[in-house]
């Protein structure tokens, strides 16, 4: 597994996280046995940074997350790092709430749930326009002062948004979504991180299972799964998306990967990118993402890329107000 510094933080991470939205229950029910095996998988691949979320589960992936890791936080703790997001309240009256007191009680009840002493990266989960860009960076500093948090970033930021925190505090990571068909953040997002040393943390490398090869123009999903509810997974859309699929997995077997592999190291060889974050339920699916993090693209791989995907449809995600 390759290393790389995450930017002005100066962390030292493997380029590829893993991820746990997946263990929230927006994906539906999963295996927590399993999913506590893949999470140790991971790590003993190499992977040594795992990013997760209080909104997830309201805490549930954060607990799974520290008694997979149990041993090693415990014994090792400086050999992990430990990202977590908060700063949104899904399902209340103000699904985004970056403000002072609630981020407060957000790195509180993470620090329980992860049963940790500290946060290494704490990442306000998205942006809140309702709450000055001062009062946010305030408080995040405070919680460095007091040794509750050791780094901050920001999560679905826009560059302006970026800039605004940056006038009280430095943002030192940003953890945006970017796959190949979302790529908004190429016009502001990664040129503000490459101007600012801005730590680039990718989510939905895969487009949340588009990316995979496992889906079909009639693949369903439960009730309690978003995408049940997302335009991208239906219609039309997700019928033109899955022929670009299918070309990319032509492209990327001629190339000895599958196309898992093939678009994450596509995102992980993007100008800017520091780390991809991918997420996973069993063991045996841990491993196919992790070896992407060793593929090296030719230009002509990525000139080929480009031209099968612009065939493709943009499309969007998960919100805290919901889904479109």
């Amino acid at each position: 597994m390759r290393n790389i510094v995450l930017g002005k933080s100066g962390l030292d991470v493997s380029r590829v996280a893993f991820g746990t939205w997946q263990l929230g229950g927006d994906w539906g029910s999963f295996d927590e046995d399993a999913a506590i095996g893949a999470i140790r998988h991971a790590r003993s691949l190499g992977v040594n940074i795992f990013d997760t979320a209080q909104a997830y589960g309201f805490g549930r992936s954060e607990e799974v997350l520290g008694k997979a890791l149990r041993s090693e936080l415990d014994s090792n703790r400086d050999q992990l790092v430990i990202a977590t997001k908060g700063g949104i309240n899904p399902g209340s009256a103000r699904p985004r709430d970056a403000r002072r007191d609630w981020l407060r009680s957000g790195v509180e009840a993470s620090l329980r749930a992860l049963n940790v002493d500290y946060i290494d990266l704490y990442q306000v989960h998205w942006p809140d326009s309702d709450t000055p860009a001062e009062e946010t960076a305030t408080a995040l500093q405070e919680l460095i002062d007091e040794g509750k948090v050791r780094h901050v970033g920001v999560s679905n930021y826009t560059d302006e948004q970026m800039a605004a925190f940056d006038k009280t505090r430095p943002v030192e990571t940003v953890q945006p979504p970017y796959h190949l068909f979302r790529r908004d953040i190429e016009n502001d997002v990664l040129p503000y991180a490459r101007k600012h040393n801005v730590g680039v943390l990718a989510y939905s490398p895969l487009g949340s299972g588009l990316l995979t090869g496992q889906l079909t123009p009639d693949s369903t999903f439960d009730s309690d799964d978003w995408r049940s509810k997302s335009t991208a997974f239906r219609g039309d859309t997700l019928r033109r998306n899955l022929a670009v699929v299918d070309k990319l997995a032509e492209l990327a077997g001629s190339r000895g990967l599958s196309i898992g592999q093939l678009a994450t190291a596509w995102v992980l060889a993007q100008p800017g990118v520091h780390v991809a974050i991918v997420g996973a339920r069993s063991a045996r699916n841990i491993e196919n993402s992790l070896a992407a993090a060793d593929v090296d693209l030719t230009e002509a791989d990525l000139a080929d890329i480009e031209k099968i995907v612009a065939e493709g449809v943009s499309i969007t995600g998960a919100s805290p107000e919901g889904v479109e």
